[in-house]
């Protein structure tokens, strides 16, 4: 082998943190055990989509997808066509909803990759049923009915005269309804009410008109939890698949166990003189007595530059302050140097862990401790973090 095909072949084995020392821990086990907690939730009569849309949150998503189909969800859910074809690429099989009406344009690479689209305009779904006529079978499609919140789909009021318009099509074949809820999450429920009634008489006049809408799907994972009248035939499970809360109102209504964790190693320490300042800008001057430890992730892995000197991290089981602006790839954090017998000193050396997001002994950083301190949600940072960071699957 020449030299150059060694060398890649040894870069392709290197395992992620070892390639370099950030990276993210995905645990499979974790995923499995929120799963079994909604089946036990919801029941053995409602359907599970698995949400793995924007990479499966951060956690990638033709991982959690092979999970979450071998651990109950039916079919999974994503934000546009080549978020499916990433999917069907990768040899998944299962039925694939684009939950979002792609462009006309895709409609041809849809069908190819036996994709099923949300339909609200009639242009695309009659230029739908035009091509998969053409293809020889009907084309399988929800309808996505806005009940509320004014953001994408087909009024709840003209619902059922627009599937009316288009039922004429052969190449067309309505497979399931569904609608978006925009204040599942919040403590006041009355909007809720509101949307959930709009979307039952959608589904009465749809019923009425002598047509079937097919698999009945609303809930997300917040009113999948907290609102057993709008399971339906189907939720969708996104963020609490991934062990977060989408809500304080939907903490703790069942056991979730988080998926994600964020790893980097120190890869430079060194005593920092009184008056010192330290990163950019000089936001932190050393007070003496200090080590400053660096790690190699920053604000390219989704660590926000917003919680320079305002967050802590940590290190074989103790909080430390983090210190200095946070930079694109790197950060840096303060071991005081001084000790007492209420505060032992923390002995770090080179190559230690440090945990950004996750447990240390007994001490805890939570995805929400940080989004609290940013004024986001969980979701978000979980998304950041999955951009750029080389994934580790555990058990």
């Amino acid at each position: 082998m020449e030299p150059s095909h060694r060398h890649a072949a040894a870069t392709t084995d290197l395992v992620a943190s070892d390639r370099r020392w950030a990276w993210v821990e995905i645990n499979r086990e974790a995923i499995r055990h929120n799963l079994k907690r909604f089946r036990r939730h919801l029941g053995p009569d409602v359907r599970i989509m698995a949400i793995v849309k924007a990479d499966a949150y951060g956690h990638g998503a033709e991982e959690v997808a092979r999970i979450a189909l071998t651990t109950g969800a039916t079919c999974l859910g994503v934000a546009s066509v080549d978020e499916g074809v990433r999917l069907r690429l990768a040899g998944i099989g299962a039925p694939i909803l684009v939950l979002t009406e792609p462009p006309i344009q895709a409609i041809e690479l849809l069908l190819h990759h036996q994709l099923i689209p949300a339909v609200y305009n009639r242009a695309f779904a009659l230029a739908l049923g035009e091509m998969a006529d053409a293809n020889g079978r009907p084309a399988p499609f929800h309808l996505k009915i806005d009940t509320g919140m004014n953001r994408v789909g087909i009024h709840h009021s003209d619902a059922a005269d627009f599937l009316r318009q288009i039922s004429f099509h052969r190449g067309l074949e309505l497979q399931g309804t569904f609608t978006h809820f925009a204040t599942a999450d919040e403590v006041d429920t009355y909007e809720f009410g509101r949307q959930l009634e709009r979307f039952s008489v959608a589904l009465e006049t749809i019923r009425y008109m002598g047509m079937n809408p097919g698999i009945v799907h609303a809930a997300n994972t917040s009113a999948a939890l907290r609102y057993r009248q709008a399971h339906f035939d189907m939720v969708r499970v996104g963020i609490g698949m991934y062990g977060l809360y989408p809500s304080r109102a939907a903490q703790g209504l069942i056991e979730l166990h988080p998926a994600m964790s964020v790893h980097a190693r120190v890869n430079c320490l060194k005593a920092v003189p009184m008056g010192e300042g330290v990163s950019y800008s000089f936001t932190y001057r050393s007070p003496g007595n200090v080590q400053i430890a660096t790690i190699p992730l920053g604000y390219g892995d989704g660590l926000s530059r917003v919680l320079s000197n305002h967050m802590e991290v940590l290190c074989k089981g103790r909080r430390l302050p983090q210190v200095g602006t946070i930079c694109m790839d790197m950060t840096m954090f303060e071991i005081n140097q001084r000790q007492s017998l209420k505060t032992p000193r923390v002995d770090v050396q080179l190559g230690d862990e440090v945990v950004i997001v996750g447990n240390s002994g007994q001490e805890r950083i939570a995805l929400d401790d940080l989004a609290r301190s940013l004024g986001t949600i969980n979701y978000e940072l979980a998304c950041r973090f999955g951009l750029r960071l080389e994934r580790v699957y555990t058990e």
